[in-house]
């Protein structure tokens, strides 16, 4: 790995004094709100430049100790242990620095749409839809993000057809994007009288929420009807016409709102819509960078199989990274820490790899 020149330690070092100089004569509201995320982010890479360019002045001096003919012997002895330790400790600190380096997605930082749909498999794959809503709820949970239920179809049998929601936090889109694809579960359904194991699936979408939608969503594109909420029945079912359902005629995309408020509804569906057209743009941009990597993260493929959970045998595998867990029942009550963290540092590693080779 080459070693981060002087230039660009001191670089990222002048850059942050220079935002931590601004803060203190900023008056403009908006200004300070990006300055103070700038400082906050700055803050953390100037101190580990500053910890790289200090590991090397002593790696440095020690070595000039070590070549000086007439030093003292025990200082030359001290000298080569310092040398041993910085050189066993460096490669790491300059690693962690060039990985704060790396060009960052710009929408890693925001909130998140999540969408869950049954898929092949019919009733067992609208229960697996609910199981994986389930997961994210308790992950959500742990993580303190706040869900917002946007619409949801149930199951005949329980669980969902489709179910769309938004995670609302700080860097919830960095950190579940790594789920979007096809996820497929082998077990016993509880309806299988034989005791025959089966193979349905669920997709998973996880859209960007973006700080500011720029986009234009013209009246004559849209068409906006309402229609009466059906679900699983009994309390389940919306006895009046509120659930709205916007159509944008150029892209094709539909989307729905299904609350009790219709004026809630339009809103939320309005929302949504900006944020598909935003992904939409987003995708076209991103899908030729994304289809050299394995991963495909920040490209929005959904067509790719990614992870399989094998009921009988306990585990979970994860095609993208070969890597299989076998801690299933955790896994599903929302302890997906460990795969996140495995899938984040292989696609660290690629764009790493990357960079070294442009």
């Amino acid at each position: 790995m080459a070693n981060l020149p002087e230039s660009r330690l001191r670089q990222m070092i002048d850059r942050f004094e220079q935002v931590e100089a601004r803060m203190g004569v900023a008056t403009d509201a908006k200004e300070i709100v990006q300055l103070s995320r700038d400082h906050a982010e700055l803050k953390r890479i100037a101190e580990k430049a500053r910890e790289v360019m200090q590991l090397r002045n002593q790696l440095t001096e020690a070595e000039q100790l070590i070549e000086d003919a007439g030093a003292d012997r025990d200082f030359v002895n001290m000298a080569i242990e310092e040398r041993a330790e910085i050189k066993a400790k460096l490669p790491d600190i300059e690693r962690e620095m060039q990985l704060m380096l790396l060009p960052k997605d710009r929408d890693d930082d925001g909130s998140a749409i999540i969408e869950v749909r049954g898929g092949t498999g019919g009733d067992e794959a609208a229960l697996f839809a609910g199981d994986l809503w389930r997961m994210y709820q308790r992950y959500a949970s742990k993580r303190g993000w706040q869900v917002e239920l946007v619409s949801a179809t149930e199951g005949e049998m329980g669980g969902y057809k489709e179910i769309v929601a938004q995670l609302n936090g700080a860097g919830v889109f960095g950190r579940m994007k790594f789920e979007s694809g096809v996820h497929r579960v082998q077990r016993v359904p509880a309806t299988e009288a034989q005791g025959r194991i089966h193979t349905s699936a669920a997709t998973v979408a996880i859209l960007p929420v973006p700080e500011e939608v720029n986009i234009e969503v013209k009246d004559q594109d849209i068409r906006i009807d309402t229609y009466r909420s059906s679900g699983a029945g009994g309390q389940h079912v919306n006895k009046t016409d509120s659930a709205v359902r916007i159509t944008h005629m150029p892209s094709g995309i539909v989307v729905t709102s299904s609350e009790k408020s219709q004026h809630e509804n339009r809103r939320k569906a309005m929302e949504q819509l900006k944020i598909r057209l935003y992904e939409a743009e987003r995708h076209a941009k991103d899908s030729a960078r994304a289809a050299a990597r394995k991963l495909q993260v920040g490209s929005g493929d959904r067509s790719e199989r990614i992870r399989t959970y094998n009921f009988p045998q306990g585990r979970v595998t994860d095609h993208r990274i070969n890597v299989t867990l076998y801690s299933l029942e955790h896994f599903i009550e929302g302890d997906i820490e460990e795969m996140l963290d495995a899938l984040s540092a292989e696609d660290q590693a690629e764009r790493l790899a990357e960079m070294e080779s442009n």
